[in-house]
C-alpha cells in the first residue's frame, strides 16, 4: 500500500534550515525536499512552460515513484478554455517528457467560471489528449458542488476517459475567521468550495488547506484520515496536498498526516528518511 505525500511548492523560505539544508544550491533543493514528501504540486508550470533541461533536473533530483502533478499553462485552460491552444499544449508535453513515470497526472484546473455548459468542451479536449498521461481535473463552479444533476454529468464523463475529480478541501480554512496576515489573504483569493471524498478512479489526488496553527490544521483534516485509508484499503493510491496559508510547517505536517494513516493502516510503505539539516557532530 502507497499513500503519496506533499505540498504545493519544493522550496520556500521558511524551510531554509529546518527542512532544508542553508545555504543550499537551488538545483539541488528539489531532492531535499524528496527526503521529506514524495509528492509535489508543480503549480509554476500554469505561469511558464519550463525547458526541457530544466525537467530533466527534476527528474535527476528525484526517484521514478515520486509524483508531480503539473498544471496544466493557463493558457490553455484560462485564456483559450481548452480550445486553438494545440501548439501550446504540445510544447508543454513535450517539455515535461523528461519526467517519465514521475509526472504522476497532468492537472487541469478550471477557471469559477467554467460551468456545467462548459462540460462539452471539457470532454472533446480530455478525449483528444495522449493516452500516455493520466489526467485530472480541478473545477470550481459552484454548480458541480450543489447541483446533483450537474455533478453526475460531469462524474460520468470523467469515469468515460478514465479522469480524476482534484477536491480542494477548504472547509476546516473557512469555518472560522483569519487570525493571520497570511490567513487574511488567503480568506479573499481561495474558493470555498464544500467538501467532496468521492474517488473515480484508482489514484485520487487531493488538496487541503489548513489552517497556520498547525493543532487546527490536524483538526481539520480528520475526516481525510477514514476517507484515505478507505481508498487503501480497496486498492487506490491516493496523493494527499497539505496546504496551509503560510506553508511554514507543510512538510512536516505532510509527513504527520502520512503517520496518522500509516497508525491505522501499518501496510502502508514508510515515506523516506530526510537528510538532517543541522551540523554534523561526533557525539
Amino acid at each position: 500500500m502507497r499513500l503519496h505525500v506533499g505540498c504545493a511548492m519544493w522550496t520556500h523560505k521558511s524551510w531554509q534550515g529546518r527542512f532544508l539544508a542553508h545555504p543550499l544550491p537551488a538545483h539541488e533543493r528539489l531532492r531535499a525536499y524528496a527526503g521529506w514528501c514524495t509528492a509535489v504540486e508543480g503549480n509554476t508550470t500554469f505561469y511558464a512552460t519550463p525547458s526541457r533541461e530544466t525537467v530533466a533536473s527534476w527528474a535527476g533530483q528525484t526517484g521514478p515513484d515520486f509524483r508531480f502533478v503539473l498544471k496544466l499553462p493557463k493558457v490553455v485552460t484560462h485564456e483559450r478554455r481548452l480550445t486553438g491552444a494545440d501548439e501550446e499544449l504540445r510544447a508543454f508535453l513535450s517539455a515535461i517528457e523528461p519526467l517519465g513515470p514521475r509526472a504522476h497526472a497532468l492537472w487541469i484546473q478550471l477557471p469559477g467560471s467554467f460551468g456545467p455548459a462548459d462540460v462539452p468542451a471539457l470532454a472533446r479536449f480530455l478525449r483528444g489528449l495522449p493516452t500516455a498521461h493520466r489526467y485530472a481535473v480541478e473545477v470550481r463552479h459552484p454548480a458541480f458542488f450543489d447541483d446533483p444533476g450537474a455533478v453526475r454529468t460531469l462524474e460520468e464523463m470523467l469515469v468515460r476517459v478514465d479522469a480524476e475529480w482534484i477536491p480542494f478541501d477548504t472547509t476546516a480554512f473557512f469555518r472560522t475567521p483569519p487570525t493571520s496576515d497570511a490567513e487574511r489573504e488567503a480568506w479573499t483569493r481561495k474558493p470555498r468550495t464544500p467538501l467532496r471524498t468521492r474517488a473515480l478512479t484508482e489514484r485520487p489526488i487531493v488538496r487541503y488547506l489548513g489552517r497556520d496553527d498547525p493543532a487546527r490544521t490536524v483538526e481539520g483534516w480528520q475526516p481525510w484520515l477514514d476517507v484515505v485509508t478507505g481508498w487503501l484499503r480497496e486498492g487506490r493510491s491516493p496523493t494527499v496536498f497539505l496546504h496551509t496559508p503560510d506553508n511554514a510547517d507543510a512538510p512536516d505536517l505532510a509527513r504527520r498526516f502520512h503517520d496518522e494513516v500509516r497508525a491505522r493502516l501499518p501496510e502502508v510503505e514508510p515515506l523516506p528518511e530526510p537528510t538532517p539539516v543541522g551540523p554534523q557532530t561526533l557525539f
